[in-house]
């Protein structure tokens, strides 16, 4: 499991966690990193000083490489990207956007730049800008997706780019991971999965439901407006495609779903929250640590890869 993407991240292993807005803290992201791989802090839609905090608490926890995943589209976009370079931050992935304008900075600052991508044609532009990767994530995935399955978007990513690709979305297990390679990616980010882990600080309620989840639990919202995303079913996503039925406007599905991520994760709202998971909900049964999760992926991924090379 050592390639392009754990050499330039400096990591054991090229498993990446997803920046989960409100999920994705300091706490998950220093156990991931001390299990090996690559912890992110969501920034999402915070303000610069909270980042800050993040950041130098997830330091205390570890002093192996972590990141910071911004949203572009963020409001307080334009400090956390000074706060990502003055908190000399090994990585940053982002996503809602292009990171162009910050893009020397945080090189100058030594920083790894690399954006989630949902198209070819923003992998090459991501690519000619300076990006060091990009992850290519399909519309498996949980939150905000694009159209494009992995299954299509990461070869296709993998033929257009010469920076390495990391692929997202639909990932689970050692044999998601190993048909990521196979499909020409570098290493994965998972996001899902790590809801679940001991360290992950979201609600209890959430961490059940996607125990429980099953395999046609997943949907969409928001196709109408542009901006889809993918959650588990509930009171609020069965609303919401009632009123997208009907043709009701953006902003009246907007206030539907406002701060509807953050009563799911901090409040325990299954109901009428928003419980954004990918496709995978329904093949995650069991807790465990973050070093037993990614103990757990690398196992299976090496065995399915020698045996693979033993077959052959």
């Amino acid at each position: 499991m050592k390639t392009r993407v754990s050499s330039l991240l400096g990591i054991e292993y090229p498993i990446i966690q997803g920046g989960m807005a409100w999920a994705a803290e300091y706490h998950l992201a220093a156990a991931v990193s001390e299990a090996g791989g690559l912890g992110l802090i969501g920034a999402a839609s915070a303000p610069a000083e909270w980042v800050r905090e993040q950041v130098r608490e997830a330091k205390r926890r570890t002093d192996k490489p972590f990141g910071v995943n911004i949203m572009l589209m963020s409001p307080y976009a334009d400090d956390v990207a000074k706060v990502i370079a003055e908190e000399n931050v090994k990585v940053v992935t982002t996503g809602a956007g292009s990171p162009e304008k910050y893009m020397k900075m945080w090189k100058d600052a030594g920083i790894k730049v690399i954006p989630v991508i949902a198209s070819i044609a923003l992998a090459r532009r991501m690519e000619r800008c300076g990006a060091d990767a990009v992850v290519a994530e399909g519309c498996e995935a949980g939150g905000h997706i694009g159209e494009s399955t992995t299954m299509t978007l990461v070869p296709q990513a993998a033929d257009a780019v010469n920076i390495p690709v990391i692929a997202a979305g639909g990932i689970a297990d050692g044999r998601g991971i190993a048909a990521a390679f196979m499909l020409g990616a570098e290493g994965v980010q998972m996001g899902t999965h790590f809801i679940v882990t001991d360290e992950c600080q979201v609600h209890e309620n959430y961490k059940e439901r996607i125990i429980k989840a099953k395999d046609i639990d997943s949907r969409v919202t928001g196709r109408t407006t542009g901006h889809p995303v993918r959650a588990l079913r509930n009171d609020m996503t069965k609303q919401y495609l009632e009123m997208e039925n009907k043709g009701a406007g953006f902003e009246e599905l907007e206030e539907l779903t406002l701060g509807g991520l953050r009563r799911a994760v901090v409040d325990g709202d299954i109901k009428t929250g928003s419980v954004m998971a990918g496709q995978i909900a329904g093949m995650v049964k069991e807790r465990m640590s973050c070093r037993e999760l990614i103990e757990k992926l690398v196992r299976e991924t090496n065995e399915l890869m020698k045996g693979r090379m033993t077959d052959a």
